[in-house]
C-alpha cells in the first residue's frame, strides 16, 4: 500500500514536471488596427554576429497574428514587416500581447516586456515635453515676444528636462545591468550619437557595470571603436594646437 502510494506520488510529480517543462516557451498574440498590414508577413529577427537571423514568422490575417516557440534563453528580438523593423520585443517565457496601431506599438504580458514598454512610454513622454517646450519658443516669437525675453527661460527649462531624461535612461540601464534590457537600452543610447565616442554618461555606466555587461559583444565592440575615435580626436586636437602655435 505504501509502495503503491509512493509510486503514484512519483508519477504525479514526474507528470507535473513534464507539464511545466512543456508549457515553457513564448506565445505571441498580436493584433493590429492598421488595415494595410493585412496579408503581410511579420518576422521575429535576432541580431547574431552582425546578421539579422529570422527566429519566427507569421502572416497578419484580419488584424491578428500568432507565434510560439521554445525559449532556450531570454533575448532581445525585433518584430519586422519585410525589411522594416517595427518594434523591439523580449523573447521570454509566457504570453506576450502585441498591439500595433497608428499611434502606438506596445508589447506586454511578461515581466521584461512590461518593464521595457513602461520605460519606452515614459521616455517618449519626456521627449514630447522637450519638443513642446522648444516649439513654445517659436510660437512666442511669432506672437511678437522678444526672443531675448524668452530664450534664456525656455532654454533653461529644456536643458533641465533633457538632463532629467538622460538621468532616467542612465538609471534604467544601471538598474538592469543583469538582464538583456540593460545592454539593449545602452546600445540604443549609443546609437543616438553621430559616431562611437566615450561620453561622461557612458563612462559612468561602464564604471559600475559588471563584467558580463562589459563583455557583451555589442557593448565591447562599441567601447573599442569609441576609444579609437577618442584617440583620433585627441591627436587631431594636438595637431591643431601645434599648427596654431607655429603660425
Amino acid at each position: 500500500m505504501l509502495r503503491t502510494s509512493l509510486n503514484n506520488i512519483l508519477l504525479i510529480t514526474i507528470g507535473l514536471i513534464c507539464l511545466a517543462s512543456c508549457s515553457k516557451g513564448y506565445r505571441i498574440e498580436g493584433k493590429s488596427s492598421v488595415t494595410s498590414l493585412d496579408g503581410k508577413m511579420l518576422y521575429l529577427k535576432a541580431l547574431q554576429e552582425g546578421d539579422w537571423i529570422v527566429v519566427d514568422s507569421a502572416e497578419m490575417v484580419h488584424g491578428w497574428f500568432k507565434m510560439k516557440g521554445p525559449v532556450d534563453s531570454v533575448r532581445m528580438v525585433t518584430l519586422y514587416m519585410n525589411e522594416e523593423g517595427l518594434m523591439p520585443l523580449v523573447l521570454e517565457n509566457g504570453k506576450i500581447k502585441v498591439n500595433i496601431s497608428n499611434t502606438q506599438l506596445v508589447a506586454e504580458g511578461t515581466p521584461l516586456n512590461d518593464l521595457l514598454y513602461d520605460f519606452i512610454g515614459r521616455r517618449n513622454e519626456m521627449e514630447r515635453a522637450i519638443n513642446e517646450a522648444e516649439r513654445e519658443e517659436a510660437r512666442l516669437v511669432l506672437d511678437g515676444v522678444r526672443l531675448d525675453d524668452i530664450h534664456d527661460r525656455l532654454q533653461h527649462e529644456v536643458d533641465s528636462m533633457t538632463q532629467a531624461m538622460d538621468a532616467y535612461v542612465k538609471n534604467f540601464i544601471t538598474t538592469n545591468y543583469e538582464n538583456v534590457l540593460g545592454t539593449s537600452i545602452f546600445m540604443m543610447m549609443c546609437s543616438s550619437l553621430p559616431y562611437p565616442v566615450m561620453t561622461p554618461d557612458i563612462e559612468d555606466i561602464l564604471k559600475t557595470a559588471p563584467l558580463a555587461f562589459k563583455q557583451n559583444p555589442l557593448v565591447k565592440d562599441y567601447v573599442s571603436k569609441a576609444k579609437e575615435n577618442m584617440k583620433l580626436i585627441e591627436e587631431n586636437k594636438r595637431l591643431q594646437e601645434n599648427m596654431a602655435l607655429n603660425e
